[in-house]
């Protein structure tokens, strides 16, 4: 049994992981602010701001929700049942969830859709706010480097609805990280200096859900990746976009290693009948401003796609499961790699 033919990383597995990671596109990218009733995300409501408590008339100036504008960084908190409280601009140096790439005003949409006595945009018409006046400006503010499956989402954040009933049509088109749930999360660092790529860390497991998006999950519910590594390619590759075959080259050693490190062994990882599987980066991606891929654990099945793993590999042949199995035992044989 070689090592090449028994540790490659398998194609099927990895066109299927390609097909999940495009699933993730969108996610978060506009429902955080959702004002559709009994939606489980969090309502533009539920932001407070002092602006928007103002008393404001049709004749007066509208007081905007907030002053920020592209380049700002915006924070705020959520508790444990999802409601929004001190919405408040800070550094981009320091946690924030939101950056800002354009600052529209909806009122002067050369239509009456945005008038005085308009609703919110629904789900749908944000989404196509977001196509129609966040994408373009967002990726011109990225230099145009921006990596559709990436980490970051590009996604509008409307007014709060106590602000939007005094008329205020502000729109803040922007950058932010989600988790599975769409919730954005706490990052650092302005975006344009930022590696893009989305990725796990050792230890942690990942699947495919039902609808392809790839979210982490606990090692002892089922996935399909236990990760190994995190490999940051800009060191490997600093003058040029790298080829398939040439990241292919790098990661089947690099992967491979970190495979036999995390069992603890080669003999383990033999016994553990699972291959070492790595992430690459096509060139958009690359161009788009993405460097860093993961290195894991699969075991392909007879169709070419992912087994579903159970527990982690770490605990040996007797801590997980391979579709509901052991691992099958493997006959002695003499150690292809010396530990």
């Amino acid at each position: 049994m070689s090592s090449t033919s028994t540790w490659r990383s398998p194609a099927g597995v990895r066109a299927l992981l390609i097909a999940a990671l495009a699933g993730t596109v969108a996610v978060g990218s506009f429902y955080y602010f959702s004002d559709e009733p009994g939606d489980s995300t969090t309502q533009a409501s539920q932001i407070t701001d002092p602006a928007a408590d103002s008393d404001t008339t049709s004749a007066e100036p509208i007081a905007p929700f907030t002053t920020a504008d592209k380049g700002s960084c915006l924070t705020w908190d959520i508790d444990d049942d999802g409601e929004v409280s001190n919405f408040e601009q800070t550094s981009c140096d320091t946690e924030h969830r939101f950056e800002v790439s354009v600052r529209e005003d909806l009122g002067t949409y050369p239509t009456s859709e945005f008038g005085r006595d308009a609703d919110m945009p629904t789900q749908t018409r944000q989404a196509q706010l977001r196509e129609e006046l966040c994408h373009t400006p967002t990726i011109r503010y990225l230099d145009g480097r921006y990596d559709s499956v990436g980490k970051y989402s590009i996604a509008p954040i409307l007014p709060p609805a106590a602000a939007w009933e005094q008329g205020d049509r502000t729109m803040l088109c922007g950058l932010q990280v989600t988790d599975s749930t769409g919730t954005p999360q706490l990052n650092e660092g302005r975006a344009v200096e930022q590696d893009q790529a989305n990725y796990a860390e050792p230890g942690e497991c990942v699947v495919a859900d039902s609808s392809n998006v790839v979210q982490t999950v606990d090692c002892g519910e089922d996935h399909a990746i236990e990760v190994t590594r995190v490999e940051n390619l800009a060191p490997v590759f600093p003058d040029s976009t790298p080829s398939i075959e040439d990241q292919d080259e790098h990661l089947k050693d690099v992967c491979t290693d970190a495979a036999i490190e995390f069992l603890g062994g080669e003999e383990n990882l033999y016994q553990s009948t699972l291959q070492p599987y790595w992430g690459t980066l096509p060139a958009e991606r690359w161009e788009g401003g993405s460097r860093t891929v993961n290195c894991g654990l699969v075991h392909a099945n007879n169709d070419g796609g992912f087994s579903s793993l159970k527990g982690s590999a770490t605990a040996g042949r007797d801590g997980f499961t391979i579709d509901g199995e052991k691992p099958a035992e493997q006959p002695e044989r003499d150690p292809i790699r010396e530990n």
